[in-house]
């Protein structure tokens, strides 16, 4: 019998997991991750009868094949999501932990159902996915101080900026060598604050990424979104979905899209819906054969190029008539 861990490579699905392993550690577990964007994980394993299989942040409709051919094997399923998961298969050996609240990510579900005893890497996963007036509450409620509840935001950030990228080569580290740094630390505030090559890394990084992204333009703009297109490089690659949230924070009110150019001149799509209407993003992105995501951040992972000023259009159309 074989234990699995498969979790998103972004922030809110390495906070997850560091949260139940504290708990319940499983040191043999099998870790099955990827760059952000590569969420049909459950493919990856071959199950049998007895297998323990915990599954973090990653949408249950995109993985319903592993997931059956897993249950038909009679192994026991773990799956914690906030993603659109479609019908949930109604079965004795899976345990769905599904909540796709626009204000809920994985962490925050962990944390609930292990009752705020690692809360602070729950606030740090929900500041990750960008759920700042959730992470707030949070941390509000736990008694951290403002310079406390900051530094967690920060590494919350870095942690999910860290996530991004075409492939494992862009990232600064691998999202299953991140998480055993991580995992070290039962309290993320002790890894920020004792001084380490890791931390300091993904910050030196992130602040020069984003000073590249900082010096855009709108490719469009209207009243009801803005999109921005960043180059086939490896920079841009990297901070595509931090700056997709650092956008949607700075004008809540629009809708947003950063269209990254890959090597094949395709697009890769990262939507925000307006903060002030967390809604309609996985919808929107759901029209194209690689969307899917959450009602607040979702995206398109291969939009062909003689269909960008289309999309382009929908999306104003969209968010136009949404708002």
């Amino acid at each position: 019998m074989a234990s699995y861990d498969i979790f998103n490579g972004d922030a809110d699905g390495i906070c997850a997991l560091i949260q139940l392993r504290l708990e319940q550690p499983k040191p043999d577990a099998i870790l099955i991750t990827g760059v952000k964007r590569d969420i049909n994980l459950l493919e990856k394993v071959s199950a049998f009868a007895g297998d323990d299989i915990t599954v973090l942040d990653i949408s249950l409709d995109k993985n319903r094949q592993g997931l059956e051919q897993a249950l038909a094997a009679d192994a026991r399923v773990y799956y914690a999501d906030h993603h659109f998961a479609g019908d949930i298969p109604d079965h004795i050996n899976l345990t769905a932990d599904i909540n796709t609240s626009a204000d809920v990510c994985t962490a925050m579900i962990v944390n609930a159902r292990l009752n705020d005893k690692f809360i602070h890497w729950a606030i740090t996963g929900a500041f990750g996915d960008n759920l700042n007036k959730s992470a707030e509450a949070l941390a509000t409620r736990t008694g951290l101080s403002a310079e406390q509840t900051s530094t967690l935001k920060r590494l919350g950030v870095l942690i999910n900026y860290n996530g991004y990228g075409a492939s494992l080569d862009d990232l600064h580290f691998k999202p299953d060598e991140l998480y055993s740094r991580l995992i070290e630390y039962p309290d993320p505030l002790d890894f920020c604050t004792t001084s380490n090559d890791t931390y300091t890394k993904l910050s030196d990084g992130y602040d020069q990424d984003l000073v590249n992204a900082d010096a855009l333009s709108p490719y469009f703009e209207s009243s009801s979104c803005r999109v921005y297109l960043l180059p086939n490089e490896r920079w841009a690659r990297r901070v595509s979905g931090v700056y997709s949230n650092q956008l949607a924070n700075k004008t809540p009110d629009l809708a947003h899209a950063v269209l990254t150019e890959k090597a094949d001149g395709d697009y890769l799509v990262s939507v925000r819906a307006p903060l002030s209407n967390k809604s309609g993003a996985d919808e929107f992105c759901r029209r194209y054969p690689t969307g899917g995501g959450r009602a607040a951040a979702a995206g398109i992972n291969s939009l062909d190029k003689e269909n960008l000023d289309q999309m382009i259009t929908d999306f104003d159309i969209f968010y136009n008539n949404l708002l």
